[in-house]
């Protein structure tokens, strides 16, 4: 077996027009093409061009809805990578980040999806939740489902989860936070049951997400979470 091929992918996403899409796209969710180029500040033409290049690398694929394409993560790792790409890099200028929006870094660094689990405060709030109430047991290095945590989850409507080839939690170094939030099957669990029943809401244009009221209530009931934005 060869080497991976490290720069084939680094060349990829050197573009800042290409990062900015991939970024964009980080939350898990598929976006049309004209969306990504505005959050990019690229014309359709030039997003054209490297939304073509970003599928031949096998770092975004597209789908086909009706007349409408559009444009996702080719999975889960690569968002992971985009993630810990982000742990790494410095910030962008002010006036590139945020697409114009004025508190938009701050939704983003309060809750977010990452690829398909919760990131952000929110995302590592709830990790260190589990862990304190031994839903989760953490050695420095990985995360382990307790039988706790099992019983638990299946009390508020998640199943147990029968792959044994993929751990159910695993930590997920969390890009704004520097600490690590829950990823794996537990983590995509929790974000769709918080999607699911109304406790979050997806902001439009950005992967943030916004706690509503119910959300607050349930996180404090069940996590032990007092959940409060910061301006």
């Amino acid at each position: 077996m060869t080497e991976p091929n490290i720069a084939f992918v680094a060349n990829l996403l050197a573009d800042p027009s290409r990062a900015a899409i991939c970024l964009s796209l980080a939350g898990g969710e598929a976006r049309p093409a004209g969306e990504l180029a505005a959050h990019a500040g690229i014309s359709a033409q030039t997003a054209s061009s490297h939304l073509a290049k970003l599928i031949a690398g096998r770092i975004l694929r597209v789908e086909q809805q009706g007349r409408w394409r559009y444009y996702r993560l080719s999975g889960a790792d690569v968002g992971h990578a985009v993630e810990a790409l982000a742990v790494v890099a410095p910030p962008l200028p002010s006036g590139l980040a945020g697409n114009g929006m004025p508190d938009a870094t701050r939704r983003l660094k309060d809750a977010r999806t990452c690829y398909s689990h919760l990131a952000g405060r929110l995302g590592v709030a709830l990790a260190d939740a589990l862990i304190a109430l031994r839903w989760l047991e953490d050695d420095g290095h990985r995360y382990r489902l307790t039988p706790t945590g099992t019983r638990s989850l299946r009390a508020i409507g998640i199943t147990p989860f029968p792959r044994r080839a993929q751990p159910p939690a695993r930590r997920c170094l969390d890009w704004t936070e520097r600490r690590p939030h829950v990823a794996g099957p537990v983590g995509t669990a929790l974000a769709t049951l918080a999607l699911d029943r109304g406790w979050i809401r997806r902001l439009r244009w950005t992967r943030a997400v916004a706690v509503t009221p119910r959300g607050r209530a349930q996180l404090h009931q069940l996590f032990n979470i007092r959940w409060e934005e910061r301006s």
